[in-house]
């Protein structure tokens, strides 16, 4: 087999990715975007070690080895990921990335660049 068809299936996979982390507005969604990117890696660190051992046979295979560390970081990640996804959830009914920009600005408050006075009036 050719290093070309895994190699554009994993271009294929990571990009399918990348748009799911960019233009989706769920958190849930973009937690499975980033692990289809993880897997998209994961394909090309397999098909270029099983290149590269065809040329040398003493190889240790340390496409496959990074390959598992890469799996187990994923599943911590997504672990960590659902566990803080599923608290703001409760906290806040909503999983939506634009509702949830700065927990620290409350509702009505401009962000950094407003005046002391304007401040002032949203607190008062």
């Amino acid at each position: 087999m050719h290093l070309a068809y895994p190699a554009v299936l994993s271009a294929l996979l990571f990009c399918t990715g990348l748009y799911g982390v960019l233009a989706r507005r769920n958190a849930i969604l973009v937690l499975m975007s980033v692990e289809l990117m993880l897997n998209a890696v994961n394909l090309n660190l397999v098909a270029f070690d099983v290149w590269l051992s065809r040329a040398a046979r003493d190889t240790l295979h340390s496409g496959q080895a990074l390959t598992l560390f890469t799996i187990t970081i994923a599943a911590a990640e997504i672990g960590i990921g659902l566990a803080i996804v599923l608290a703001v959830y409760r906290n806040r009914g909503t999983s939506d990335i634009d509702k949830l920009r700065d927990t620290a600005e409350g509702p009505g408050t401009e962000g950094p660049g407003s005046s002391a006075a304007e401040k002032a009036e949203a607190t008062a």
